[in-house]
């Protein structure tokens, strides 16, 4: 499978270092990641098809972006370009082309998960993704916005109210950024690893076929038979004391 485009929010689960010589170029958690996708490819599902934070962020998108464009004096509108290099892609949210800068919109779901200072916002995952972002849209930097809005009435139903109504908060007190710049060694890590990925994502597939074929299913079930028949034809002598 050399020609799988890996996608840019995946890139954080592929880039751990692995913690031992055995693990090879990619981690045990890379390796079980991996597994997942190749199962979801296999069986036509996805696993994570998301909850009602995710289902936030995305009605509330379009009212993040109004709110980071008038706290920053900006005019920014929602990017609807995929890019991909050969080797990832993605659809990033927002790019200022003239400044070289890319934006990430992330809406918290409560007051209580909204980072207010910068120590909180730092996550390996969002690093990576924005790495990749970067390297598709040639960028200098890429900025994660997080944009705490409203939670929409019905999915905030059984929680306490004050956590989720907070437009009378100041907007500037509710945009909370953590600016990347680009590191042109971390994307050689990125090409590195996502082509082991591919080289075990096609191993997996290749394994899976070979153990699953009919004949090797009918061979496994002719290894049990002859096993439970000589297991009832075995002599058991009494035991001596």
């Amino acid at each position: 499978m050399n020609d799988i485009l890996f996608r840019c929010s995946s890139l954080g689960h592929l880039m751990p270092d692995p913690k031992t010589r055995a693990e090879g170029d990619l981690s045990t958690g890379a390796r079980t990641y991996l597994r997942q996708l190749v199962k979801e490819e296999l069986f036509g599902v996805e696993f994570d098809i998301g909850g009602k934070e995710i289902e936030k962020g995305i009605r509330v998108e379009e009212e993040c972006i109004a709110l980071l464009n008038t706290v920053r004096g900006l005019t920014l509108a929602k990017n609807t370009e995929r890019r991909t290099n050969g080797l990832i892609t993605g659809e990033c949210d927002l790019f200022n082309a003239p400044q070289r800068r890319g934006h990430d919109i992330k809406a918290p779901w409560s007051i209580k998960t909204f980072p207010g200072w910068l120590v909180d916002c730092v996550t390996p995952l969002y690093d990576w993704q924005m790495r990749g972002y970067m390297a598709l849209w040639d960028a200098d930097e890429w900025e994660v916005n997080y944009v705490l809005v409203n939670t929409p009435e019905d999915l905030r139903r059984g929680e306490p109210l004050d956590m989720h109504v907070v437009d009378h908060i100041p907007r500037e007190h509710r945009l909370t950024t953590w600016l990347i710049e680009r590191d042109f060694q971390k994307e050689a890590l990125i090409r590195e690893r996502v082509e082991a990925a591919r080289w075990y994502y096609g191993q997996l597939i290749r394994e899976f076929d070979e153990g699953h074929r009919i004949d090797s299913v009918i061979d496994v079930i002719a290894r049990e038979v002859s096993t439970a028949t000589q297991q009832r034809n075995q002599v058991r002598l009494p035991t001596l004391f």
